[in-house]
């Protein structure tokens, strides 16, 4: 295989600081955030395609404060729809293939076996909404494309639901935590290596990527207490005492039917991978 240049958009976020930090020898990666590339003018994504020619791109930016969007809907529309569009048109005039990481809200959560990728799409919030507008624009305005769906996201960059637990664990004897929201984590180390794979190959199309295994938040705090060896004594309760702006899904568990039928490998158990996440940021 010869060495693959890839651009990441949003380097500075969970996932694109992850991709951008990897070294492999087989590709070279050059991550670009919100200062060097502003995804919403499309001369700047014109212009910065132009100069690095890259073979990929793996498009991360996105607008993902999901209770904001709910009062910001033309802002989270500005950046994760006319953005994502914007990196499509400017990716096929320098021919690389694009992929675009899109999430688990764009389906209704109402469901209770996992979302296969062609399973009927429904976004209740105005961020799922903007995310698979994102979706359609590359759909329509490309043919090299893959889209990979994730939800739940952690890892050793930015804030995350990890890293919140730990810290309440410190300031709180006892915590309270949603026991009816069903999904499963992902852990953007496993994320990245499956994005760096797939990107190599010509397997375009729609990806559910997570690691393996469900569970509630409540069960995924749970484990974290119990892994770092937190003694904060850990309650659980329902969705509707928690009001958010935006509504989360009950249920967002994706099947990776797409990986098993292109030979990929589905990530680890989420469990292995928070382990993994601990131990590495001891």
């Amino acid at each position: 295989m010869s060495k693959l240049k890839i651009v990441i958009t949003g380097a500075n976020g969970q996932l694109g600081r992850e991709l951008s930090e990897w070294t492999t020898g087989t590709a070279e990666i050059i991550g670009f955030g919100r200062h060097e590339l502003d995804i919403t003018s499309l001369p700047a994504c014109r212009n910065l395609f132009a100069l690095h020619q890259p073979d990929v791109v793996i498009h991360c930016a996105a607008y993902t404060a999901v209770d904001k969007a709910e009062s910001e809907p033309d802002e989270a529309f500005r950046v994760n729809a006319a953005g994502t569009r914007n990196v499509a048109v400017a990716a096929r005039e320098v021919g690389a293939k694009l992929c675009y990481i899109s999430t688990d809200y764009v389906f209704d959560g109402t469901g209770t076996t996992p979302y296969n990728e062609y399973d009927k799409t429904n976004p209740l919030t105005v961020y799922g909404k903007s995310k698979f507008a994102g979706e359609q624009l590359v759909q329509t305005l490309y043919d090299r494309y893959y889209i990979v769906r994730t939800s739940w996201v952690f890892g050793k960059y930015g804030n995350n639901f990890v890293k919140t637990m730990l810290k309440l664990a410190e300031e709180r004897d006892q915590l309270k935590v949603v026991a009816d929201q069903i999904g499963s984590p992902t852990y953007t180390y496993d994320l990245a290596e499956f994005l760096l794979e797939l990107v190599h190959t010509d397997y375009y199309g729609i990806y559910h990527a997570s690691n393996s295994g469900t569970c509630s938040w409540y069960d995924f705090a749970q484990a974290i207490f119990e892994e770092s060896g937190s003694k904060i004594i850990l309650e659980p309760c329902t969705t509707a005492e928690f009001p958010r702006p935006a509504p989360r899904p009950a249920y967002s568990v994706m099947d990776h039917s797409a990986m098993r039928s292109n030979g990929f490998n589905v990530l680890r158990p989420w469990r292995e991978a928070l382990k993994h996440y601990l131990k590495d940021s001891e």
